[in-house]
């Protein structure tokens, strides 16, 4: 992981080149402990070309990371010394996996003797769940080849997985095996290729009437056109769709298709929500639209693997995922994983359970099924400077700390480069997770995702100085950052972010910090947002600030709702109820640290009190849009609003203050613009983001 030249992304850091070198340099000196440890260090060493009887010398390396992990178990049995700790070199080269490296509690370091798993400077090192596909030949049954579309006969290969000693292939709907091609995702056969089609009616009897949208709760409906003709006949197709809401989605198994009437119906359960006309889905898994290069299908009977490249199969290294995890560390302290590329797993890359002080640095985590890193438990285990992409699922969840007690877990993302994540599960899969106590998400740049950027849930977490667009691309009720439902969800603090260009599905519209359904005491201060509906959304909630932030084109800048007050008023005396009881919010530590908290019940729990909105600016858009049964509770205070706060230089996202800017004499204070997002440092994977 050696220090990498280059420059900062895009935005608001671009005046300020000078000021983050100099950050940059400090910052790496102060990683430098963390990654070499303390004192001299023992070496071992691993390579694709070595033999796990070898010493694990540099000559003579070791072949394999379980072999490294139990000579170092041996050296402790046998009190040999490895003080300042061991790091174990990994050599250039592919290692394949098929089950995950597991490291337990007696494969711990110490603060001032740490374990390093990592790759060797400037040499590319592969953990890889797949297994490379070498045995594609032309299609030649008739019966195949007459259901492929006739641009695809003769484009067409197949591979028959079982040779290659695969026969679990997993469930279609998720966790299932995957095809990569040139390290990119492939798209399992579908209809249209991209996009949605949609249901022109919806036909099972069973009427849904949510205050006003009506639908039906049978899957059954008439789709558009005639294609879906073609899936009779097919083995096992799905469907994906935005079935009711679009923030959310489901895939499900189509059960029959009546090509007379245009009718899908899907196999139960049905969608919990049920079905509406004028939704969106698509067709998947289907041998009869694999139509365009990159397409695949796999026959679950027979093994056999259909594929039209979009290159020389020679050139492309067709892997399928077949591991479950690559690595987990369970009760593990003191351990880090760098530098490595971690790829085609069926679900999650890295999972570290309990222990502390465990982390993943500067490593590339992509193509796997599921999350990039999951960090359940313990205490102060984090994931720095890694690029993750083209994620099934999110990419990183910190949960940790004690809500009772609320004991902090301090948890850490700190500059991760995250994008292009959820391709499999769409909604509610963020870049970032927080939940627990005492968690922070910070200096990541966040970008294309079809919802959210950063969920948190629980209390006291810090989101700062991230960047974040294009995010909530295929849903409009949703948030960049968001929580919702809960009184005691107190005490995060979300400040100097940069959030830009978030406005939903079709561009119509959807939140950049979204604190929905009577959220409670949250801070949104010193951020700056672009181009981003619904900016600054309060839905019903109690005892929040949006303080000295500055709004640039958003419409609106700040929603503030009564929604306890009316449609939503049955959650009070239900789930906001249960799981405020759920909690000792009336004993100490939570009375002190939440004073507001409670008397809760005894003070109109349903109204939007405490509520302000003080020392912003707002250019372009529109600056608020308040419930007129929450305007008299909110508190307006000192907020530049149709005035030119003379910034440096608009044009360039400059938003720096000149020194004559009447925000300032409103007592708004100056947020640390060129600290945002990633900074230059020997930790990061990759340099600069792209």
């Amino acid at each position: 992981m050696p220090p990498l030249p280059g420059n900062t992304s895009e935005g608001v850091k671009e005046f300020a080149v000078t000021k983050r070198i100099m950050l940059a340099a400090a910052m790496v000196l102060l990683s430098l402990p963390t990654l070499v440890g303390a004192g001299p260090m023992k070496d071992l060493y691993i390579a694709p070309t070595g033999r796990d009887t070898w010493p694990g010398t540099r000559a003579k390396p070791l072949a394999t990371l379980e072999a490294a992990r139990d000579m170092l178990r041996q050296m402790r049995a046998a009190g040999q010394e490895t003080k300042g700790g061991v790091t174990v070199w990994m050599r250039a080269g592919r290692y394949e996996r098929t089950k995950p490296f597991a490291l337990a509690k007696e494969d711990s370091g110490s603060a001032e003797a740490p374990i390093l798993y990592r790759a060797m400077a400037g040499e590319r090192v592969c953990l890889s769940g797949g297994k490379l596909v070498t045995n594609f030949t032309p299609v030649t049954d008739r019966s195949i080849v007459n259901r492929l579309d006739e641009s695809a006969r003769g484009k067409v290969v197949q591979a028959d997985l079982r040779v290659l000693g695969i026969s679990h292939f997993g469930e279609v709907k998720s966790g299932g095996l995957e095809l990569f091609f040139q390290d990119q995702p492939m798209t399992l056969a579908r209809w249209p290729n991209e996009g949605f089609t949609h249901i022109a009616d919806v036909v099972g009897g069973s009427p849904v009437d949510v205050r006003g949208t009506v639908g039906d709760a049978i899957g059954r409906f008439i789709y558009e056109g005639d294609r879906p003709r073609r899936w009779v006949g097919e083995k096992d197709p799905w469907v994906h769709g935005y079935w009711f809401w679009d923030w959310a989605d489901e895939r499900q198994r189509i059960e029959s298709i009546d090509p007379e009437r245009h009718m899908v119906a899907v196999a139960l359960p049905y969608h919990v929500y049920g079905y509406r006309k004028g939704q969106w889905f698509y067709g998947f898994n289907l041998l009869s639209e694999l139509d365009s290069p990159g397409e695949w299908y796999l026959d679950r009977e027979t093994g056999m693997l259909y594929f039209w490249p979009p290159g020389p199969i020679a050139e492309g290294r067709p892997t399928v995922s077949v591991a479950p995890t690559l690595v987990t560390m369970n009760d593990s302290s003191n351990v880090t994983i760098g530098g490595l590329t971690l790829e085609a797993a069926r679900g999650t890359g890295i999972a570290i359970s309990g222990g502390t002080a465990d982390q993943v640095v500067g490593c590339t985590i992509r193509n796997v099924g599921g999350y990039a890193v999951r960090i359940e438990g313990g205490s102060k285990n984090g994931v720095v400077g890694c690029d993750i992409y083209q994620v099934g699922d999110g990419g990183l969840i910190l949960e940790g700390g004690d809500r009772v007690t609320l004991t902090p877990a301090g948890h850490y993302a700190d500059n991760n480069h995250i994008h292009h994540y959820s391709r499999w599960t769409r909604m509610y899969q963020p870049a970032v997770t927080l939940s627990g106590v005492g968690n922070r998400a910070t200096h990541n740049l966040i970008h294309h995702a079809p919802h959210e950027a950063i969920a948190f849930s629980g209390n006291d977490h810090l989101i700062e100085f991230n960047e974040i667009h294009d995010v909530c691309t295929e849903a409009n009720d949703a948030g960049a950052i968001y929580a919702g439902r809960d009184w005691t969800w107190r005490g995060t603090v979300i400040q100097h972010n940069y959030l830009h260009d978030i406005n939903g599905l079709g561009g119509n519209g959807c939140m950049g910090v979204y604190l929905d359904d009577m959220l409670c005491g949250t801070e949104i201060s010193g951020n700056i947002f672009r181009r981003v509906t619904m900016a600054a959304f309060i839905g019903g909630g109690r005892d929040n600030t949006i303080a000295n932030n500055i709004f640039v084109d958003c419409k609106p800048a700040v929603h503030v709702d009564a929604r306890a007050m009316n449609w939503a008023s049955y959650h009070v005396n239900t789930t906001m109820k249960e799981r405020l009881e759920a909690m000792p919010y009336q004993q100490a530590p939570w009375r002190n640290h939440y004073p507001n908290l409670p008397r809760i019940l005894d003070d109109e729990p349903a109204l939007p009190k405490g509520n302000v909105v003080a020392r912003n600016i707002c250019v372009g858009g529109e600056w608020e849009d308040i419930e007129d049964a929450a305007r008299p509770l909110v508190k307006f205070e000192a907020n530049l609003v149709g005035q030119d706060p003379r910034f440096m230089d608009a044009a360039h996202m400059d938003f720096r203050l000149r020194p004559d800017s009447p925000a300032l004499k409103l007592g708004f204070q100056p947020i640390a613009l060129e600290e945002i997002g990633l900074y230059r440092d020997q930790r990061r994977a990759s340099w600069p983001a792209r």
